[in-house]
């Protein structure tokens, strides 16, 4: 959708400023009760939900000169979710999450976008991911696994592993524990190798909605040439790519993320964990594999009203919520490693605080995106816990990379904590 469709939505938005908290009957204490990154930071109204509406409105109206200070107030958003979700629970049924991501590219159309998001671009065309990495060594990081190679061969089901796993030498090893589990489960599965493209959810999720489309279609053509049916990933980027954004250009893939599968194999008795790892943990809801990890609902309808006043959709809308992501798994999958004691933070699950790297903000807003990072990791030292466990890797960098991460608490993702265990 186009940021002209959402004009009589910006008009419904009634400031009742839900956006910028977590839902009341949820907050435990005021120190945690915010879940908006951006206006927490700022602390200025046009760095929320509601003054995103407004901002949308003035530019619709042609009211607002399209100034550096404009391209912040949209790109400093993380594109988390968390407005979204507490908007549909406290009050209303809009759409501040896809209302943004169409403020973003409408900006993207005129130009006005970060600097930092032409480099990644350049990369992107360059050599199909952001960091400008030699496509060549795409696969090296499984170079002695074994694994069929899809680009060539035929199999069921792909494992994705994404630009960071692929490319960042410190996850390696979490990404080889992920393949060798499913080697182990006997699943009849490849890789991409060095045909692999980066999936194209972070570029959508800063506005660049025409480049996220021909990757995604790259993709999918790729993958129904090599037989696939199944999408396994590792990453929760991808994972929301694959899930919720690739059915809308006509994919019809099923969709794991690689603790599903885990928790899966668990419960099967066909994985078991033997050694016993003696730590005190809490674990971080990734952002694209908690809420944003709900699986896309085909919707075909129009928007009507009740009584001239109630607006209401025909037939009824999909509402997502966040309920239904990815949040039971992970913890499962903690629960049966002997020794680990779950510890959990104030805001959890469809609410929780985001790691910060989302939206662009990691490479264009540095400072901004450390201190969501910083904010978290103190939210995980005050449980009490020894380790901050997540299922991103871009969570588990932004968290490691952080300058207070070193002297507070490590960083691990539920990966690493799973081949301690095996």
């Amino acid at each position: 959708m186009e940021l002209k469709d959402f004009t009589k939505e910006i008009e419904r938005c009634s400031a009742c400023s839900y956006c910028k908290w977590i839902p009341f009957d949820h907050v435990k204490s005021i120190r945690y009760a915010k879940n908006c990154p951006s206006i927490d930071y700022h602390n200025f109204n046009s760095y929320s939900a509601r003054g995103r509406y407004l901002t949308s409105r003035s530019i619709l109206r042609d009211q607002v000169e399209l100034t550096e200070e404009v391209m912040d107030i949209a790109h400093t958003c993380l594109s988390c979710g968390a407005c979204d979700v507490s908007c549909k629970i406290s009050r209303y049924n809009l759409e501040p999450l896809e209302m943004t991501r169409a403020l973003k590219a409408e900006l993207v159309n005129k130009g006005v976008y970060p600097e930092a998001q032409k480099v990644l671009l350049a990369n992107l065309k360059k050599e199909l991911n952001i960091f400008g990495e030699s496509r060549k060594k795409r696969g090296d990081w499984a170079r002695d696994l074994k694994l069929k190679d899809l680009s060539k061969e035929k199999a069921p089901v792909v494992f994705h592993a994404g630009c960071s796993y692929s490319y960042d030498e410190k996850l390696s090893g979490t990404v080889r524990t992920a393949v060798k589990i499913l080697q182990n489960a006997q699943v009849d599965f490849g890789i991409m190798a060095d045909s692999e493209m980066c999936c194209g959810a972070r570029i959508h999720s800063m506005g660049h909605v025409g480049e996220f489309e021909k990757l995604a279609k790259a993709n999918i053509k790729a993958w129904e040439k090599a037989g696939v049916t199944t999408i396994v990933t590792a990453c929760a980027d991808g994972y929301h790519g694959f899930k919720r954004l690739y059915p809308e250009l006509g994919a019809n893939f099923e969709v794991y993320h690689i603790v599903e599968y885990i928790d899966m194999l668990l419960k099967e008795g066909k994985l078991q964990f033997t050694k016993e790892v003696p730590l005190t943990v809490t674990y971080h809801d990734p952002c694209h594999l908690g809420r944003l990890g709900e699986p896309y609902e085909a919707w075909d309808g129009e928007e009507k009203k009740f009584k001239n006043q109630i607006v209401v959709h025909s037939p009824r809308k999909p509402r997502y919520n966040g309920v239904k992501g990815i949040y039971d798994e992970p913890r499962n999958i903690l629960a049966s490693i002997p020794g680990v004691k779950l510890q959990e933070m104030e805001r959890i699950r469809e609410f929780s605080y985001c790691c910060g790297a989302g939206g662009g903000a990691k490479e264009s807003y540095p400072e901004y995106s450390q201190w969501v990072a910083r904010e978290r990791l103190q939210e995980a030292a005050d449980t009490g816990a020894e380790v901050l466990v997540t299922a991103c890797p871009w969570c588990k960098t932004n968290f490691s990379g952080s300058q207070e991460e070193q002297d507070s608490m490590q960083v691990m993702d539920i990966l690493d904590l799973v081949q301690q265990a095996l």
